[in-house]
């Protein structure tokens, strides 16, 4: 059974939840913290009482009133480790703007490092080796540009080639993203197809907005996947990342 935190330890870590997220329920907090629901009541009184603007939306949890935030928290020393590794693992992917924002994010994380962390930070840098990728190829530019186009619901152009060279100009509505096999993959709502599709971004040549918006899709991810099982339950000599691949050719 976990030791509970201290409480003023766990308050900051509370403070911290609160901002990473714009809802976080009481049950999220008790099970982060391994604390009751009670416990958590009484720690959100707490801060409140100490001057934290927490705003609580019946039935659906806290959230800190926007436009506040707090000095940044320190790192432990294993944050800043993990920090560290991330790093490196994103340098290496092969999606050049998910590489470029991270760096730049890292830079300002670094920046709020203690000295001591940031000397063990330089050390640790030489002795890790991502060996994936070894080369650090970019196959494709446009995975953080989809993820705004994604959480914005905004209908975007594209030029593509399929996997047998076939080019195509769709208008697409973005849904989600994963990856497999070294591709980042995007699940889209083709308007050319009427229906949903998967999009290699390395195939993706050119890519810009509409200036459209779309009604968000009631759809889940996860039935998403569901129905592609189902549709490729018939071949299974087929791997469920490849059939999602080839969908976009048709």
């Amino acid at each position: 059974m976990a030791v509970e935190k201290p409480r003023l330890i766990r308050l900051t870590a509370i403070i911290t939840q609160l901002q990473s997220k714009r809802i976080v329920t009481a049950k999220e907090i008790a099970e982060k913290h391994q604390v009751s629901i009670r416990t958590v009541y009484r720690d959100i009184r707490t801060l409140e009482e100490s001057g934290i603007p927490i705003v609580t939306e019946e039935g659906k949890g806290y959230a800190i009133m926007e436009g506040y935030k707090l000095p940044p928290v320190m790192f432990t020393e294993e944050e800043a480790n993990a920090l560290l590794t991330a790093e490196h693992l994103i340098l290496k992917n092969n999606d050049k703007s998910l590489a470029d924002q991270f760096q730049n994010a890292i830079t300002k994380i670094k920046s709020i490092l203690r000295i001591s962390q940031i000397n063990k930070a330089d050390i640790l840098a030489q002795r890790i080796q991502i060996r994936d990728n070894r080369n650090n190829e970019k196959s494709s530019k446009y995975l953080i540009q989809l993820q705004s186009h994604i959480a914005n619901f905004q209908v975007v152009q594209i030029e593509y080639y399929s996997l047998d060279y076939q080019r195509s100009e769709r208008n697409i509505e973005p849904f989600a993203l994963y990856t497999t096999n070294n591709n980042w993959i995007l699940i889209a709502f083709c308007r050319k197809r009427n229906d949903f599709r998967a999009f290699r971004l390395d195939r993706i040549q050119q890519l810009s907005p509409s200036g459209e918006h779309f009604e968000p899709h009631k759809i889940t991810l996860e039935q998403y996947f569901e129905e592609c099982r189902k549709k490729y339950s018939n071949t299974p000599d087929t791997p469920l990342s490849q059939a999602q691949s080839n969908f976009a050719t048709n």
